[in-house]
């Protein structure tokens, strides 16, 4: 009898399009075409953004769901997992951009992430781990702390408004309400995102044009997050301004850094560890990961880089299917990646691309898949 294939399929979401969980079933759709007596172990990914409540609860985690302040106000449902006294919270399903009918980027805001916070706290969680991404906000977390009890206060001592607005108003922050368990609670932020708080690489002038604002918007709200880490470093002594991954969330991380205690982690690696992806490795002959854009950002810290640094260190092949692929060959070959091939090579024409991306990307996997298994057959 022939061996039989194994192949460990660990894409990330191809964002605006698929979802990761649908991702690996249309590569898998496509490769059971060719290969139908392969061995397939789906693992979808993400990297500390959307997907990664997901990723949690398909590791056999609980699911909580909880009422709470949308970025505009309007209640929606979020969905968090709870294993034991551990959380593992979604910025986006309380203050996403998926949550908006139309951009907000002054008044959106993250109190219902705080609101998110306070349920697993009453669920009995001890460590917190609060994945950033996907953010419609850019209001250094201020919404969230104000649910968690700190006053953050205008020059009439008045509660600010919602959002990069209310936060440009800001004069004084008082943490003295904030919410006695978060002090005996362990809480970890997990981000993609390296860029500091303010500046040209800070949180408004990178990730707010993505968020609906404009050249002046960006210059409001990065002067705002200048004057919130100046009160932020008043308050708590801590310097969050310049740090790594400030920017987070719209400067999210740099609140819940300054006033939460938090420590900031890779997301992607934080994932990878939650759902096993080493012990997945046992065995594989093939490991397929990918994304909507394979590109600089990619190896920033992003899911499909950590799958094929992992992939290397077990000594596994990995391969990537990409909407586009924006890496030359002599920067892939040192990330990990031993090929990767685009849906354009599939489907040129954009518009039929979106139309049905799952098909286009399970006809380019069932191509692919072949030439990319290792010429010395499985293992």
């Amino acid at each position: 009898m022939l061996p039989v294939v194994r192949i460990v399929i660990a894409p990330h979401s191809f964002a605006g399009s698929l979802p990761a969980d649908e991702v690996a079933s249309a590569i898998a759709t496509g490769i059971r075409r060719v290969l139908p007596g392969a061995e397939l172990v789906l693992r979808p990914v993400a990297d500390g953004g959307e997907g990664t409540v997901a990723a949690a609860l398909r590791a056999g985690w609980s699911a909580r769901t909880v009422r709470v302040s949308g970025p505009d106000g309007t209640p929606v449902e979020a969905t968090y997992a709870v294993d034991g006294a551990t959380a593992v919270l979604e910025l986006a399903s309380a203050a996403g951009r998926g949550l908006l009918h139309r951009p907000a980027p002054l008044t959106a805001g993250t109190r219902g992430v705080g609101e998110l916070v306070l349920a697993a706290l009453d669920e009995g969680a001890r460590r917190i781990v609060l994945g950033l991404g996907g953010s419609a906000s850019t209001d250094g977390g201020a919404g969230m702390l104000q649910a968690l009890g700190v006053r953050l206060t205008d020059g009439d001592g008045a509660d600010i408004g919602p959002g990069g607005a209310g936060l440009a108003t800001l004069a004084r922050i008082d943490p003295a309400g904030l919410d006695l368990r978060i002090a005996a609670t362990e809480v970890v932020v997990a981000t993609a995102v390296d860029n500091p708080l303010t500046g040209p690489a800070g949180a408004a002038a990178v990730f707010g044009p993505q968020k609906g604002a404009t050249a002046d918007h960006v210059a409001v709200l990065d002067a705002a997050l200048a004057r919130y880490a100046s009160l932020l470093a008043r308050t708590s002594g801590a310097w969050v301004e310049r740090r790594q991954g400030a920017a987070a969330a719209g400067g999210t991380a740099a609140g819940a850094m300054a006033l939460l205690g938090a420590r900031v982690v890779s997301g992607a690696e934080l994932v990878c560890d939650l759902i096993r992806l080493d012990e997945a490795f046992t065995g594989a002959d093939l490991v397929i990961t990918g994304e909507g854009a394979l590109d600089e950002q990619t190896l920033r810290g992003r899911a499909p880089a950590e799958v094929a640094r992992r992939a290397a260190a077990a000594g596994v092949r990995c391969v990537a299917l990409a909407g586009v692929v924006r890496l030359a060959p002599d920067r892939l070959a040192p990330a990990g990646f031993a090929a990767a091939s685009a849906l354009t090579e599939v489907e040129p024409d954009v518009a039929r691309r979106l139309a049905a991306p799952a098909a286009v990307l399970a006809e380019l996997a069932g191509r692919m898949i072949v030439a990319a298994l290792p010429a010395d057959g499985p293992r």
